[in-house]
C-alpha cells in the first residue's frame, strides 16, 4: 500500500489553503480530490452567482485575487480560475478523479480506500470536503407526495428552465434571497419562510461591511466554540433584494403546511397549483468517509473544538462552518484556519 505524510480530502479551498500551510511546515500532502479539477464545489454553483465580499478580502494565503477593481464581486467563474491557478502554483501533488469513500484507522495512521478500489495510507488525514456534496433536504409536511419538481439549490443553474412556472422557493439565507429574486424574472415566484428574512446593509458609512468585520475583529473573533447551533446569517443586501420583496417579486409568505400532489395549502387555509419546489435549505458537512471509526456524531457532523477532531489525534478538519469564526467556511478566513490545523498537526506527527 502506498504510504504519504498527510491525506487532504477535498481539492477546493479548504484543501489548497490547508495544503499550502501543511507545506509551509516541512510536510509533503497529497490532495485527494473527487472532480477533475482542482476548484471544489465552485464550478457547480448557480451561474449568477457572485461573491458576498470584494476581491481584496476574498484571497487565500500567499495569492490575493490580481486585476480589475480591489472591490468588484468576482463571479463564480472568477472564483474557478482563481484557484485553478492557486493550485497551479502550490508545490504539492494534486490528485484528481480521486473520490476517497472510507477511512479506516491503521497502527501507524489512517487507512484509506478511494472509489476505484485503490487504498493508501496516510499518517495524518485532514478533512476539506465541504458541504456541497450534502445538500439539507428538511422534512415538510407532504413532500415525498409531491407530483411536481423539486430540486435543491445545488441543482439550480439559471432560470430559463423555470420559466412560465409557478414556483416557491424555501429559506431565508443569501442564495435563497438571490435565487428566487432571480427567478421571479421569468416566473411567478413565492419566498417561503418561517420568520420574516434578516438583511443586513452591504455597505455601512460608504464601506463594504467586511471592512467593518476585518477592522473590528469580528470576522476572525474564535467564537465558533461558543456556539451550539451556527446562526442563521442575515442576508447581505445593497437594496436590490429588499426593494424586490416589497415589490412582490418574489412576494413572501410563511411556510406552507401542507402538500397534497400538485397543491399546496398556505397558513391561511387557501390552496394553489404549483409547479416547482425549489429547496434554498443550505448544506451539512459532507463526510461519510469517516462514519467507520467514530469521528463523527449521530447526524453525521464531526466532533472537533475548532478544527482538531476530539477522536483521533491525527485527524483535523478545515473549511467547517463556524469552526473558528465568522469566516471559516469561506475564502477570506479558511486560510487562518489552515495555518492553525497545520501547526497543530507537524507537532503532533513531530513527536
Amino acid at each position: 500500500m502506498e504510504q504519504i505524510e498527510v491525506a487532504v480530502i477535498g481539492g477546493g479551498q479548504s484543501g489548497l489553503a490547508t495544503a499550502n500551510a501543511l507545506r509551509r511546515q516541512g510536510m509533503k500532502p497529497v490532495i485527494l480530490e473527487a472532480s477533475q479539477q482542482p476548484a471544489g464545489s465552485w464550478p457547480r454553483y448557480y451561474d449568477s452567482l457572485t461573491l458576498f465580499s470584494p476581491a481584496r478580502y476574498s484571497s487565500l494565503p500567499g495569492m490575493p485575487f490580481s486585476g480589475g477593481d480591489p472591490d468588484r464581486y468576482p463571479h463564480r467563474d472568477e472564483v474557478v480560475e482563481y484557484l485553478t491557478a492557486y493550485a497551479a502554483r502550490l508545490d504539492v501533488e494534486i490528485r484528481t478523479g480521486a473520490r476517497v469513500v472510507e477511512v479506516s484507522t491503521e497502527d501507524e495512521g489512517f487507512g484509506i480506500t478511494l472509489q476505484d478500489g485503490s487504498r493508501l495510507a496516510a499518517r495524518a488525514v485532514v478533512a476539506a470536503s465541504g458541504s456541497f456534496g450534502n445538500p439539507y433536504r428538511p422534512a415538510l409536511p407532504g413532500l415525498e407526495n409531491f407530483t411536481g419538481t423539486v430540486v435543491h439549490a445545488a441543482e439550480y443553474r439559471a432560470p430559463d428552465p423555470f420559466a412560465g412556472q409557478r414556483v416557491i422557493v424555501i429559506g431565508a439565507g443569501n442564495s435563497a434571497v438571490q435565487i428566487a429574486a432571480e427567478l421571479a424574472t421569468v416566473a411567478r415566484v413565492t419566498l417561503a419562510t418561517r420568520a420574516p428574512v434578516r438583511f443586513a446593509r452591504q455597505h455601512i458609512f460608504g464601506r463594504d461591511l467586511h471592512f467593518w468585520l476585518t477592522v473590528t475583529g469580528l470576522d476572525t473573533a474564535p467564537l465558533g466554540r461558543l456556539l451550539r447551533t451556527p446562526p442563521t446569517q442575515p442576508v447581505l443586501d445593497d437594496g436590490r433584494y429588499r426593494a424586490a420583496l416589497n415589490g412582490g417579486r418574489p412576494d413572501r409568505r410563511a411556510l406552507f403546511t401542507e402538500i397534497g400532489d400538485s397543491k399546496v395549502t398556505w397558513p391561511d387555509g387557501t390552496t394553489e397549483q404549483v409547479d416547482t419546489i425549489l429547496l434554498a435549505t443550505g448544506y451539512r458537512p459532507d463526510l461519510p468517509y469517516l462514519a467507520g471509526i467514530g469521528a463523527l456524531d449521530s447526524r453525521g457532523r464531526p466532533l472537533h473544538r475548532g478544527g482538531a477532531s476530539l477522536t483521533h489525534s491525527t485527524l483535523a478538519y478545515v473549511g467547517l462552518e463556524w469552526q473558528r469564526s465568522l469566516s471559516s467556511n469561506t475564502l477570506r478566513g479558511v486560510g487562518r484556519d489552515a495555518v492553525l490545523t497545520a501547526r497543530r498537526l507537524a507537532a503532533r506527527l513531530r513527536r
